[in-house]
């Protein structure tokens, strides 16, 4: 037993971190399939043969290498990397050498689940002798997701850059999609025509991403909104208003979560999710916050050896926040220039949210911090209804829960848990009617608070 640990241990330290991408093949996990494609383009653009696996075609595999007590997500991407090596061993045949590839799992702190996948994923597939040489590439929220040694670095800044950038086109093309939908001119249009513009986008990436040609990739994507604003149909009349917040991969995988977004827009709704930048965007943030800590203690203390290193990272993780935030409101506001897209919460309107309610405090982390005032927000904003879409047995989830329910019933606004765990669950579609009902019931009652009439 003492051997076996050892030997766990060691594959732990060297086989789960950052290594260098060059000349490997780089897999990546669908979650957000749209983020996925452009994150994989701009990959390219810098040399890095990235690809997005197919996903949830090996769920039993994910399953059976599983106890079923891990979070979900956990046996999705389990079953992904599993089934994709098991193709690839069958295409290559003696060719195939696992050393060639690098597969994508990040990683966060604090009291999640998510942090353990790596590790948890390192033992399944070390279990494969024919897949102890597969190494996880990891990165990890305690440094804001910094590349370290994957690139140079140089590259690596003008690569973090251009791949943030990706990360909010693409939640921009989400939120295209989820607008124009319910309101298509003729069933079906939306769906393909955004499949067609995220291959367009990843291209885009990959072409205009190594040069940092944003204005190039922003009139890109400014046809892609011109065109799909084409397809709503102007005589549909508008919809009851839902936002969605949970688990970033549960509220972004549409097989994972049985497509609960098509699903609410069947009985009547306009959607808008939570986005992926906002996760980003609360990581930079979060470190910002624990800099700030660590510099006021150690001047307390008279510790000045360590307020130089707190101070230094103050000021980065300031300047990537503030980036970040350049760069996000540059896109909204090109688009919503073209279309009425819904805009995204700023990480530190949604602590002073928690802080003026006394709800909850960033200093316990986890994504309950974005989804307890992004449901608060939601409501104030004049949303119908609200839908928090979690793993089942998600801890942040479940406290969100919690904390929001007695709120919400307070505020009369229609709110709905969809916990998830792959199983079929036969009251489901029940439940979503039923809120769909109420959350109609408060967007006639309440029209003039609609936002699409400010």
């Amino acid at each position: 037993m003492e051997t076996d640990r050892s030997q766990t241990f060691q594959s732990l330290r060297e086989s789960v971190g950052q290594f260098r991408l060059r000349d490997k093949t780089f897999l990546i996990p669908e979650m957000n399939r749209i983020g996925g494609y452009l994150l994989a383009g701009t990959f390219r653009g810098f040399g890095v043969n990235a690809l997005v696996m197919e996903t949830y075609k090996g769920l039993d595999l994910g399953k059976e290498f599983t106890s079923g007590k891990e979070c979900f997500p956990c046996q999705v991407t389990t079953g992904d990397i599993l089934l994709f090596m098991k193709k690839e061993m069958a295409r290559l045949g003696d060719a195939f050498d696992p050393e060639n590839y690098i597969y994508f799992m990040p990683e966060s702190e604090g009291p999640c689940r998510f942090g353990m996948y790596n590790k948890y994923q390192r033992i399944v597939l070390d279990s494969f002798p024919e897949l102890r040489k597969l190494r996880i590439g990891s990165l990890t929220s305690r440094n804001a997701y910094a590349l370290g040694g994957m690139f140079d670095e140089e590259q690596g800044r003008e690569f973090r850059k251009v791949a943030y950038f990706s990360v909010i086109v693409a939640d921009v093309l989400d939120r295209l999609l989820w607008r124009i939908r319910p309101y298509e001119r003729k069933r079906g249009l939306a769906d393909e025509f955004i499949e067609k513009a995220m291959h367009k986008m990843s291209e885009v990436f990959e072409r205009l991403g190594p040069g940092k040609d944003f204005d190039g990739i922003l009139d890109e994507l400014d046809e892609v909104l011109k065109e799909g604003k084409g397809i709503i149909d102007p005589g549909i009349p508008p919809k009851p208003l839902i936002g969605m917040v949970g688990e970033i991969y549960l509220r972004t995988h549409v097989h994972a979560n049985h497509d609960v977004i098509r699903m609410l827009e069947r009985y009547g709704a306009e959607v808008v999710n939570a986005s992926i930048a906002e996760w980003v965007n609360y990581t930079s943030y979060d470190r910002m916050r624990e800099a700030r800590i660590g510099l006021r203690l150690n001047v307390k203390q008279l510790r000045f050896h360590k307020v130089k290193e707190y101070l230094k990272k103050l000021l980065g993780f300031r300047l990537d926040l503030s980036y970040q935030q350049y760069r996000q409101n540059q896109i909204y506001d090109r688009a919503k220039a073209l279309i009425d897209l819904r805009g995204d919460h700023q990480v530190k309107h949604l602590e002073d949210i928690l802080k003026k309610e006394n709800l909850y405090s960033f200093d316990v982390g986890t994504e309950a911090c974005l989804s307890i005032p992004g449901i608060i927000g939601y409501a104030r904003e004049g949303y119908n209804g609200v839908v928090n879409v979690y793993p089942f047995t998600c801890m942040p989830s479940t406290i969100t829960s919690s904390i929001v329910r007695p709120i919400m019933n307070r505020m009369k606004v229609p709110y709905l848990d969809t916990p998830c765990d792959g199983t079929s669950q036969p009251g489901r579609e029940t439940a979503i009617r039923t809120f769909m009902y109420q959350a109609e019931q408060h967007f006639r009652s309440n029209r003039k608070r609609d936002p699409r009439d400010l």
